[in-house]
C-alpha cells in the first residue's frame, strides 16, 4: 500500500544522500568551517608522522597540553601512515600529495559518520520514530553532510553521543534481560568521550541518567546494582589511564631508556619519574577554558546564542519546532504535578513511565542548557545533538508540512558552508602546491614567499613540503589592518633580490583594493571561484554590479620584481 510506497522512496532517497556524502568528500568539498578542523588533528599528525612543515597550535605545544594525541593519532594518525607505508612500498609514487593530505582523514571521518545512520536506525523504533523519514531527515540535514564529514573533535563527540544513546536504549527494548556489558562500554565510551572534549560530560549527563533509572527500576537486587556501578566505574579509570599513559609518552617524549640509565633506577623511580611529568589533557582543557580571561581571546557570546542563533543556524525549524514542543511538555508536567503532588513516584517514576518524546527533547535540552552556561558559543559545538532531534522530528506527524522548507534549508546550508564559506583557500593551496612541486621548479631551486591576508589560517600541511626544505616560506597575515599589510609587503618587495624568487599574496577580492594602495605592481594574477569570507563580506550593492566574480574570489598576487 501507501506506506510501503513511502518507505521506498524513503530508501532509495536514503541512498541518494548517502552516496552524496561519500562522493563529495571525495570531490573534495572546498569550504573551510573553522581552523580547529585541520588544527587539532591532521596538521599535527602531517608534522608528526609525515615530517612535513606545519604550524602546531598552542594546544599541543605548551607545558600544559590540552588536546588528547589519542584521537588524532587514530583518525588522521593512521591514515597518514596508510599513505606514507604506500609510498615507501613503491605502490603509488607520489601518494603523499595535498589532495591525499585533504581527503584521506576526511574519508575515514565520513566512513564513521555511517555510525550516525547505524544508530538512527537502531533507535527509531525504540523511541516511536519512523526509521527511514528519520534517516532522511539525517543523511539530509547540511549538518551531516558537511560538518560530519570533517575532521572535527565534535564530529567524534556526536559519533561517541549516538553510540551511548544505543548502548542505554538497548536496555529499553530488552525488558529485564539486559545485556550484562553496555556498563563496562559505557565506562569507556563516556571516558574516551570526556578526553576527546571535556564538555562530553554534558551530552552523556542524561543517557547515564536514564541508564541507572533504568537499572534501579528493573533490578530490585541490590548486589546486582552495585556490579553494574562498579564495572562502569573500572572501566573509566581503566580507559582514563590509557589516555593518560599515551598523553604523557607523547608530549613529554619521555623514552624508557633514558629512565632506565640513570645508574639502574628500580622501577618505582621509573613510576615517581613518569608522575611528575603526567599529562592529563582534559584538566588543563578545563583549568585554560574555566579562566573566563581566556574564553574572551576565542569570542564571547551572550547566554542565548546556542537556543537563538546556533541552533537555528545549524537545524532550522526543526529547532524550532523542537522548542515549541518543549513549552508544550513543560506546561503539561506543570499540571500534572500540581494534581498529582508527588504522590506517584516522584520525578524519575514520570520520566521512565512516559512516552518516548518527553525523553528525547531531554536528551536536546539538557546538553544544550549546558553548553549555554559557557560564554564561548560556535554552531558547532551542538552538532551531536543532530541525533536526538532527527528521532524526535521522526516520529508521525511531525516536521511533515514543512518538508518544502527543510530541503530547502539543507540546500542553503550545503551550498554556503560546504562550498562558498572560505571556500578558496583550500583550491589555493592546491594551486600553489603543484607550483610548488612542478618540474620546473624542482629543476632549478626557487624560493617562495607565500603572504596569507584576511584569510583564515592556512594549513601548512597542505603544501606537502618537508620539515628540511627551506625554499618556501609562509607568512599569515590574519586580518592585518591596511598599514600592516603594505608595510610588510614592502618590505618584501624591498629585499626582493635573488633571481629565482616568488612573492605571492593571497587575498579576498574584497580586500583586494588595499593591496593596491601599496604602492607595488604584480606580473600576474590567479581569480579563484567561489571564496567567501563573512569577516570581510561583499557588499550587496557591488554584487549586483558586472564586478561579482571578483567580490566573490580569492586571488593569488604574483609580485612583480622590477616594481
Amino acid at each position: 500500500g501507501r506506506e510501503g510506497g513511502a518507505a521506498m522512496v524513503a530508501r532509495a532517497l536514503w541512498a541518494l544522500l548517502a552516496a552524496l556524502r561519500a562522493g563529495w568528500c571525495l570531490l573534495p568539498q572546498s569550504g573551510y568551517l573553522h581552523p580547529d578542523e585541520f588544527f587539532q588533528a591532521p596538521e599535527v599528525m602531517a608534522g608528526d608522522i609525515l615530517n612535513l612543515q606545519v604550524y602546531y597550535p598552542w594546544e599541543f605545544l605548551s607545558n600544559s597540553p590540552c588536546r588528547t594525541v589519542v584521537f588524532p593519532l587514530m583518525t588522521s594518525g593512521v591514515t597518514y601512515w596508510v599513505i606514507k607505508s604506500l609510498q615507501q612500498l613503491d605502490i603509488c609514487s607520489s601518494c603523499i600529495n595535498s589532495y591525499t593530505l585533504l581527503v584521506s582523514p576526511r574519508l575515514l571521518f565520513t566512513i564513521f559518520s555511517f555510525i550516525l545512520d547505524y544508530s538512527v536506525y537502531r533507535l527509531a523504533p525504540l523511541w516511536g520514530a519512523d526509521p527511514w523519514k528519520a534517516l532522511v531527515l539525517l543523511a539530509g540535514s547540511y549538518v551531516t553532510l558537511v560538518f560530519y564529514t570533517r575532521t572535527f573533535t565534535n564530529t567524534l563527540e556526536g559519533l561517541l553521543f549516538a553510540l551511548l544513546m544505543v548502548l542505554v536504549s538497548s536496555r529499553k527494548s530488552s525488558g529485564r534481560s539486559a545485556e550484562p556489558t553496555s556498563s563496562s562500554l559505557l565506562g569507556v565510551i563516556t571516558t574516551a568521550g570526556f578526553f576527546n572534549r571535556p564538555t562530553f560530560l554534558a551530552f552523556a549527563l542524561m543517557p547515564l541518567l536514564y541508564w541507572a533509572s533504568l537499572i534501579v527500576d528493573s533490578q530490585k537486587n541490590i548486589k546486582t546494582l552495585i556490579n553494574d556501578f562498579l564495572k562502569f566505574i573500572l572501566c573509566a579509570c581503566f580507559t582514563a589511564f590509557v589516555f593518560i599513559t599515551a598523553d604523557t609518552f607523547y608530549f613529554t617524549s619521555v623514552s624508557l631508556d633514558n629512565l632506565y640509565s640513570t645508574n639502574k633506577s628500580s622501577l618505582i623511580d621509573v613510576i615517581v619519574q613518569l608522575h611528575d611529568k603526567m599529562v592529563v589533557t582534559p584538566f588543563n582543557f578545563l583549568s585554560y577554558n574555566l579562566n573566563p580571561h581566556n574564553l574572551a581571546l576565542h569570542g564571547s557570546h551572550p547566554r542565548v546564542t546556542h537556543f537563538t542563533v546556533n541552533g537555528v543556524m545549524l537545524f532550522g525549524i526543526l529547532h524550532i519546532l523542537a522548542i515549541v514542543a518543549g513549552f508544550k511538555m513543560l506546561k503539561k508536567y506543570v499540571h500534572q504535578l500540581m494534581l498529582v503532588r508527588w504522590c506517584c513516584r516522584g520525578l524519575p517514576g514520570l520520566l521512565v513511565h512516559s512516552e518516548g518524546s518527553p525523553i528525547l527533547l531531554l536528551f536536546y535540552f539538557v546538553p544544550l542548557a549546558f553548553l549555554s552556561l559557557f560564554s564561548h558559543q560556535e554552531p558547532r559545538f551542538l552538532i551531536p545533538l543532530i541525533l536526538p532531534l532527527v528521532l524526535f522530528s521522526a516520529s508521525p506527524s511531525r516536521a511533515e508540512r514543512w518538508k518544502l522548507l527543510i530541503v530547502l534549508f539543507n540546500l542553503l546550508g550545503a551550498l554556503l558552508f560546504g562550498c562558498l564559506h572560505q571556500g578558496g583557500l583550500i583550491p589555493c593551496l592546491f594551486h600553489l602546491e603543484q607550483l610548488i612541486h612542478s618540474p620546473a621548479s624542482s629543476s632549478h631551486p626557487q624560493h617562495y614567499t607565500l603572504l596569507f591576508a584576511h584569510t583564515y589560517m592556512p594549513p601548512r600541511s597542505l603544501l606537502n613540503i618537508k620539515k628540511t626544505d627551506v625554499h618556501v616560506e609562509v607568512i599569515d597575515m590574519a586580518g592585518a589592518g591596511e598599514e600592516t599589510l603594505c608595510q610588510t609587503v614592502e618590505q618584501r618587495a624591498s629585499n626582493f633580490t635573488c633571481s629565482n624568487c616568488h612573492i605571492f599574496i593571497i587575498i579576498p577580492g574584497t580586500v583586494r583594493a588595499t593591496i593596491t594602495k601599496c604602492g607595488v605592481s604584480f606580473k600576474n594574477e590567479t581569480l579563484i571561484f567561489p571564496h567567501l569570507s563573512m569577516e570581510d563580506p561583499p557588499q550587496i550593492p557591488v554584487l549586483s554590479s558586472g564586478n561579482w566574480r571578483s567580490q566573490l574570489g580569492l586571488y593569488i598576487l604574483e609580485l612583480n620584481r622590477d616594481h
